[in-house]
């Protein structure tokens, strides 16, 4: 899942450089990002809120459920109840799908006012044309969300992993052979074309495993109903986060030309870390939450490891991203019409999110051990309390600081929803391996100062001795810099008697002769 992850973030990266070349941070890529909005949004609540919050875990103890499983031999996997309700889900949320999205094409120039209202009439049209044709992407991603559920609750997270790298393709496509044909427009063909990518990858799997579709809508089944309570708040839970999504992008579109495309940019760069490590992590620790669901014991020690795992790796992420941000940015972006007023723009936008790193990265983990033990209003309410701070925050700073207010209010309210849950899940759980992970945290951040320490070294004692006017130059500095910035962070950390480095190392030696070995008691494998 991070290997995959890692590639995914690469592509993404690339996406983004080919983009920022071709346009800068100027008006072309805002009016991207806020016809992006739209399409979005409806995904992340439709599909994130059902699969997160219901489908995995009920359909996990579906398949594992002896008499769906006799049934399945006596009668064909069709009748098996975890692929009944497979089909029920994919064609309700297919259904709302496009109901949906054809609402979204024919009142699109409406939204584009409410949403971009800094924008002009020509701006808000062609936003509205892209979100249109943006509309698409929903229903493949729909689609395919359902099917990752499907790979997930078998833990077949290869293929799964690699639906991102093939959407990230897509719009790869429609930059490099799309945009100069049709322009912008390009670039939402592209997006559809990625979502379709993102399904079609995920087709085969799923057959070989045993669903076949089935036209039924049953909203009477049991399980349909239960996944339904549990969709509600974490539906209205994503909304607070896509509404925090709304009003940074109709603030965004007030301020200055650009700043929904640094913000867009800042926040992609950031998002690397939490994908690979938080995100992927968390994914694939999830059906097991659900499997412990009933043993507490077993779900904070599973809960406990992950969680120091991914500390582990974001602590020096934060660090690097701080301290190397003007090189990562140069070389990331620094080609074509992105010019040195972007980077700066950029560089403050960025420091300002990776204060809460450790926050974003840690709030999927958590927020799953809510929907393992079927608690989903919890992260609602606290998310909502959250939200109306980042608002109010966005609101007071981005008028003082500009676009860079918007990722420290952000930040503030991010670090006060992870706060307030670890809170709610300690009284709840009554323990959280506190000990253990206070003591990795120590471990891993005198780490970090001394990894900080040494790319500022090395960073200052390379520039006299390259052109920091040219690319390699900027590349070779900061490559050395975090180079051995990372091996400092290790050797501390191996020095340290760190348990999460040595669980890292042996997983590598493990899969260095790339032969399959039989595993123990899944519930007590550590890491993914």
């Amino acid at each position: 899942m991070a290997l995959s992850s890692l590639v995914s973030r690469f592509l993404g990266i690339f996406r983004d450089r080919i983009l920022a070349g071709e346009f800068g941070a100027g008006e072309t890529l805002d009016i991207y990002y806020a016809a992006f909005r739209i399409p979005d949004l409806i995904f992340n609540l439709l599909i994130l809120g059902a699969l997160s919050a219901g489908f995995v875990p009920i359909f996990t103890k579906l398949i594992n459920k002896k008499t769906e499983k006799i049934k399945e031999k006596f009668f064909g996997k069709e009748h098996n109840e975890a692929w009944v309700l497979a089909n029920n889900i994919l064609n309700i949320l297919g259904a709302s799908l496009i109901i949906l999205s054809v609402f979204g094409i024919i009142f699109a120039p409406w939204v584009m006012k409410l949403i971009a209202p800094g924008f002009n009439f020509e701006q808000q049209i062609i936003s509205a044309n892209l979100a249109r044709i943006m509309f698409l992407s929903p229903l493949f991603l729909g689609v395919s969300g359902i099917f990752g559920g499907i790979l997930q609750s078998y833990k077949r997270f290869f293929v799964y992993s690699l639906s991102p790298i093939l959407y990230n393709i897509g719009i790869i496509v429609g930059a490099l052979y799309l945009v100069p044909v049709w322009g912008v427009y390009g670039l939402a063909w592209g997006v559809a074309i990625g979502a379709f990518f993102h399904m079609a990858v995920q087709l085969p799997l799923v057959f070989s495993l045993g669903y076949r579709y089935l036209p039924v809508m049953d909203f009477k089944n049991k399980n349909v109903r239960r996944i339904g309570k549990l969709m509600v708040p974490r539906t209205l839970s994503l909304g607070i986060s896509q509404i925090n999504l709304l009003v940074i992008t109709i603030i965004a579109s007030t301020l200055g030309t650009g700043s929904l495309t640094v913000f867009n940019f800042a926040n992609n760069l950031q998002s690397f870390p939490i994908g690979i490590f938080g995100i992927s992590f968390a994914v694939a620790a999830f059906p097991t939450f659900s499997a412990l669901a009933n043993d507490k014991d077993k779900l904070v020690k599973h809960f406990s490891s992950v969680f120091r795992q991914i500390l582990f790796f974001i602590v020096p992420s934060t660090v690097l991203l701080l301290t190397l941000r003007a090189q990562i940015i140069r070389v990331i972006f620094g080609t074509g019409a992105f010019d040195w007023a972007d980077t700066t723009m950029t560089m403050d936008v960025l420091a300002f999110f990776s204060l809460s790193l450790f926050a974003q990265a840690l709030l999927p983990l958590v927020v799953r051990i809510f929907y393992a033990l079927e608690d989903s209003k919890t992260p609602f309410f606290v998310g909502f309390v959250s939200a109306l701070i980042n608002v109010f925050l966005s609101l007071y700073l981005a008028p003082k600081i500009g676009v860079a207010g918007l990722a420290l209010a952000f930040s503030i309210s991010t670090i006060i929803n992870f706060m307030i849950l670890w809170i709610v899940l300690r009284i709840n759980m009554g323990n959280l391996d506190e000990i253990k992970i206070l003591t990795s945290v120590i471990k891993f951040s005198a780490s970090a100062v001394a990894c900080g320490l040494t790319v500022q070294i090395i960073k200052y004692n390379t520039a006299p001795f390259v052109n920091m006017e040219r690319f390699w130059g900027i590349l070779v500095q900061g490559m050395l810099a975090g180079f051995f910035g990372i091996v400092v962070y290790m050797i501390f950390s191996a020095l340290l008697a760190s348990e999460e480095f040595y669980d890292f190392w042996y997983a590598i030696k493990r899969r260095l002769p790339f032969k399959k070995v039989t595993p123990g008691d899944q519930g007590e494998a550590r890491g993914i």
